[in-house]
């Protein structure tokens, strides 16, 4: 493995928000496979309308994750995942990301993934996994706390 390689899968191995169900075995064929793009600031990554056809890992860099209703816009960075409703559901994407510096990201297209996951099928539960406990966190993220049941 190429040391540039080898910091990309560190970064996405260690990544608190990432795909924290993926093994290094599954990062190594993902850094294989995977195209790197790079983004300049102000630049769109995923655009509110559009299909994305894949997802994208950060792997440098900080993007802005600008969604209609909040009045804010979340970061995501390093390790974490962006694209992954529209990938999932092959409908167009919610919100826009748009890098707010230079970002390096890996880009899985869906084609190169479920190739990957017919070879590796345990890659692909895992895979999916690690999207669904994202997604869950995001969205308790949006709603936000909520109290623990009451016992009387």
């Amino acid at each position: 493995m190429k040391a540039t390689q080898h910091q990309d899968v560190s970064v996405l191995a260690t990544a608190k928000h990432g795909l924290v169900f993926l093994t290094p075995n599954d990062w190594t064929l993902i850094a294989d496979k995977a195209a790197r793009m790079q983004f300049k600031p102000g630049e769109s990554i995923v655009q509110k309308g559009k299909r994305t056809h894949g997802v994208y890992l950060l792997l440098k860099g900080t993007a802005s994750v600008q969604l209609p209703s909040q009045g804010t816009s979340p970061a995501i960075g390093p390790g974490e995942v962006c694209g992954e409703i529209s990938f999932i559901d092959e409908l167009p994407a919610t919100a826009n990301v748009v890098a707010r510096e230079p970002v390096e990201a890996y880009y899985l297209d869906r084609p190169m993934l479920q190739s990957m996951f017919e070879l590796f099928p345990h890659l692909g539960s895992r895979f999916y996994r690690s999207l669904a406990s994202s997604l869950s966190r995001r969205l308790r993220e949006l709603i936000g706390p909520v109290s623990p049941p009451r016992t009387e």
